[in-house]
């Protein structure tokens, strides 16, 4: 995962085609966020969240579910506690 800005306006990523643009003061938009003004941290976590999406776009497909399948349900399954490991 590589967010690089590129000549202090643009913030592009090599795993994801979402960007990031100044909009002058401290301000950046990113591309899937649409409406909202970020600092630099928060739109550089934002690219970094996106390729983490692209990331589990392809492990999703590895196992048949969707994108959105894989992170509900590993978001809302709670892990087997020890004792269920353990037998």
């Amino acid at each position: 995962m590589a967010v690089q800005v590129v000549g202090r306006s643009l913030m592009t990523s090599d795993q994801t085609p979402h960007q990031a643009r100044s909009v002058g003061i401290g301000g950046w938009v990113v591309s899937f966020l649409p409406g909202r003004t970020l600092t630099l941290e928060q739109a550089a976590a934002a690219l970094q969240a996106a390729e983490a999406v692209a990331t589990v776009s392809s492990l999703a497909g590895q196992v048949g579910l969707t994108p959105m399948e894989t992170i509900g349900l590993a978001m809302q399954e709670p892990p087997w506690d020890q004792e269920y490991i353990a037998g």
